[in-house]
């Protein structure tokens, strides 16, 4: 690259800040759109007033500025975003302290003239406010529930277009294509009007009743719209520019493959915001019963799967549950949005159903001149691809100019194309097509060609930075295709009984991908693994607790010793039973809570824990009569044990004001077993004390259940206080609760450790019994705390043995996300498009 040849956007023709703002878009365009993750690191760091080491470019702050076409921006920000764009497209160096001069006086020629608002051209982007902050005259779950929308739609927005640039998709009635909405039995009612992507969210404001249908091709745009519709909704809740007599909804994006058939609509609703945005129960059902909530179905036609063996019955079925929807008098329809393609809505039109009361919208196929628009915006004149946008405008007016256009006429086969293009690919190869044959052949045919190009065209374009060498075009096409097959059986299996949240066609879900490996193969693997260590387990608190030699077990068992192996082996059966659920669920716990509260949690917590093991040591001491250990262990342990426990309590549970808790019915009807097992446990470390006093069986039977007792209620409170969604969670990563899982099993198994430890230190030495707690508390907790983690392991493993995905399977699923195959969705990953799912999915 030569700075004659390439020149980057003259940032000198910029009249205005927005011009400005525009000409920064324009650059990043030109140096061939490179991610926020990629700008962050070349941008590199800079040293705050208070001698803070930060980044130059953080996400938020770029994602931010390029945003506000009203602010000037500072700057320090535009330096080190040149820079970064400059050294992206590999600009000479020698040459960029020139174009930053460029920048320099233009900036500072618009500063001059257009003197902003106090604060404004020099202030970087808002924090995140606190969201323990409530405004007077304002619903905090309101607020909070916009914000945490806000967030998780920009993030959707980026994956989807990798940028800022958009096709100009719009809509309007499209007669020819589709039935006559007086003949349709529901939507259509309310008339229908044209439009963008800009005026999107004032077309839906004027609606009434506010009920909308968006139909369109496959790849014509709609996730895109209902996205931007979500977050021009949302901008009187973000600037607070809301009328408090006339409160907005707060519209929410949710994927209708989601929900499952018979289900009831409310209920299931107030069950995803609980879910997916954190909301507290009786938050999410008031928001849904005071129609506060806008919920923006997208993906109608995903219910059911494709090719139709017959009506669409979930898609009826949701229908059908929207139709009773109201709004607050009962008495007319509620607000609701619903995206579907044009084949799943032709068919619900034969089925006679449709969303009634609703305007219907189409989104219409692009032009050649906005595809012209496009492609002469993402690649302007001196950008390497410009030979090719010449070329591609010229395929679109030659004699094959019906097929191409048919086969670009989507933001999605834009994207395509432009991605194929940017790779190297030569656009005159892709879009070739016989003029003789049928358009419709040919553009099919060239539609194959790009989404064939494209995980080789994503793969190039996005060399794997770090951890080991980059990823090859055919590993990725590989490991995609057993992904798709995968998702293929999840949506056979997802009307079933039983199913996890997640388990649907599009939804990869970390700790649900184990049947790759083989179903029957990793639950075999599982329950022998869950098997040793529960085992394992037994035997280190067998041998840490020295009340029985091999030796004496061969003359015949007495009561205690029966009881003891009794109780042993019942652990055992468990833990194995626990290996052969068939989802075992990953629970997420409490995160970011600020580290003041946490460490007032653990105090408060072990404060209230040192009497109660006091109270329970000299039970104990009671119990046995003295005989095994005196009044002052008695005390010592007891009040080392209850406010070691009470301080790990004390620490998860602590939380943010107002955060919502499960109750103890809640708690025992989501893990029965797991917290028969903690009872298990109890029993079993109270045993040995009580055996080495000789206790009668009257003492034996009192103490074994006092202990049972008191280690289910232990378990009961660690599950209240890790369990579950609440206020203070924030939004989850796919992996988050993954990756929670073996740590608050681990922090189960070293909670009884610390009991074990008193109870083994009796009969042992220091170090001995140190290590058989160790050991047994952390088998404890794997086989009991983590036993979604250690399926997911398993299954992964046993994947990577066949070469059906990647060992490190999470750092090729984030660069999937980069690479713009795969989307990051709430609290799982997607394919970017349903087109190239399907196109990866092999044939049965």
């Amino acid at each position: 690259m030569t700075a004659d040849d390439l020149r980057p956007p003259d940032p000198a023709e910029a009249g205005t800040t927005a011009d400005f703002v525009g000409s920064l878009v324009r650059l990043k365009r030109w140096a061939g759109e490179p991610s926020l993750s990629r700008l962050r690191s070349l941008g590199g760091q800079t040293v705050t007033a208070d001698r803070t080491t930060v980044d130059a470019l953080p996400k938020s702050t770029v994602s931010h500025v390029l945003r506000q076409t009203g602010k000037l921006p500072r700057w320090d920000f535009v330096k080190a975003y040149v820079t970064a764009c400059l050294r992206y497209c590999d600009y000479p160096a020698e040459l960029i302290p020139g174009e930053l001069e460029r920048w320099r006086v233009a900036r500072t020629a618009l500063a001059e003239s257009e003197p902003a608002e106090p604060g404004t051209a020099e202030t970087p982007a808002p924090p995140v406010e606190d969201e323990t902050v409530h405004r007077p005259g304002r619903d905090h779950a309101i607020e909070l529930l916009a914000r945490r929308v806000a967030r998780e739609e920009d993030r959707a927005r980026k994956g989807m277009l990798g940028g800022y640039s958009m096709a100009p998709v719009s809509f309007g009635p499209d007669a020819d294509s589709m039935p006559d909405a007086d003949s349709m039995p529901g939507d259509g009612a309310a008339g229908e009007a044209g439009g963008d992507l800009h005026s999107i969210g004032g077309f839906f404001s004027g609606l009434r009743p506010q009920r909308l249908l968006v139909v369109g091709e496959s790849g014509a745009g709609k996730t895109v719209l209902a996205i931007e519709l979500v977050l021009q909704l949302l901008g009187p809740f973000l600037t607070g520019d809301g009328n408090p007599a006339d409160p907005p909804m707060v519209p929410v994006r949710l994927n209708a493959a989601r929900w499952t058939l018979g289900s009831p609509f409310e209920p299931w609703l107030v069950e995803q915001l609980r879910r997916d945005y954190g909301l507290a129960a009786a938050d999410a059902l008031r928001l849904v019963r005071a129609r506060r909530v806008l919920p923006v179905m997208d993906g109608l036609d995903e219910l059911d799967p494709e090719p139709s063996t017959g009506p669409p019955r979930r898609a009826i079925g949701l229908l059908t549950e929207l139709n009773r929807y109201s709004d607050l008098s009962g008495r007319r329809p509620g607000p609701v949005v619903v995206t579907c393609r044009a084949g799943r809505h032709a068919e619900l039109f034969e089925a006679r159903i449709g969303l009634e009361d609703a305007t219907r919208i189409h989104l219409h196929d692009l032009t050649a001149e906005q595809i012209g628009s496009y492609l002469g915006a993402r690649w302007p004149d001196g950008h390497p691809c410009g030979a090719h946008r010449d070329g591609i405008r010229a395929a679109l007016s030659g004699p094959s100019g019906t097929a191409v256009h048919m086969a670009l006429a989507t933001p999605w086969r834009l994207l395509l194309i432009a991605t194929a293009t940017e790779s190297g690919a030569r656009p005159a190869e892709l879009l070739d097509a016989d003029p003789e044959s049928d358009p419709r052949e040919a553009a099919a045919l060239i539609a194959r060609r790009l989404l064939g190009m494209y995980v080789p065209a994503a793969t190039r374009l996005t060399p794997r930075a770090a951890h080991g060498t980059p990823y090859q075009p055919e590993q990725v096409r590989s490991w995609l295709v057993h992904l798709a097959a995968h998702l293929r059986r999840q949506a056979a299996q997802s009307s079933g009984a039983g199913c996890p949240p997640g388990l649907t066609a599009i939804d990869i879900v970390p700790h649900l991908l184990w049947p790759i490996g083989g179903r029957r193969l990793v639950r075999a693997l599982h329950f022998l693994a869950c098997l040793v260590l529960a085992v394992t387990a037994m035997l280190a608190f067998w041998t840490g607790s020295a009340v029985d030699a091999p030796g004496d077990l061969r003359d015949g068992l007495d009561f205690g010793e029966g009881l003891t192996l009794a109780l042993m082996a019942g652990w055992v059966g468990l833990a194995a039973g626990l290996a052969l659920s068939p989802w075992p669920a990953a629970t997420g716990g409490r995160a970011n809570v600020p580290r003041g509260r946490r460490v007032t949690g653990g105090l408060l917590g072990a404060l209230a824990g040192l009497p109660v093991g006091v109270l329970g040591g000299l039970t104990g001491l009671a119990l046995t009569g003295g005989g095994v250990f005196g009044p002052g262990f008695a005390v010592a342990a007891g009040a080392a044990g209850g406010a070691v426990l009470g301080a790990v309590i004390g620490l998860t549970a602590a939380g943010r004001r107002g955060a919502e808790h499960m109750t103890v019915a809640e708690a025992v009807r989501a893990e029965p077993v797991t917290l028969l097992g903690f009872g298990l446990c109890g029993a079993l470390t109270g045993l040995p004390p009580l055996r080495l006093a000789g206790a009668g069986p009257v003492p034996l039977a009192l103490g074994v259940t006092g202990a049972f007792a008191l280690a289910l209620a232990l378990g009961i409170l660690f599950k209240i206080t890790t369990g579950g969604w609440n206020k203070d969670a924030e939004l989850a990563h796919p992996r988050e609760a993954l990756h929670r899982n073996p740590a608050i099993g681990t922090a189960f198994g070293l909670t009884g450790g610390v009991a074990a430890f008193l109870v083994f230190v009796m009969n042992r030495n220091v170090v001995e019994s140190l290590a058989c707690a160790l050991v047994g508390g952390v088998t404890f907790g794997l086989a009991f705390g983590a036993v979604a983690w250690s399926r997911a392991m398993i299954g992964l493993i046993a994947a990577a043995a066949r070469g059906l995905l990647p060992l490190r399977l999470w750092i090729f699923l984030d660069w999937a996300c980069e690479a713009r195959l795969l989307r990051v969705s709430g609290a799982t990953y997607q394919f970017r498009h349903r087109e190239l799912q399907d196109y990866l999915t092999p044939p049965d």
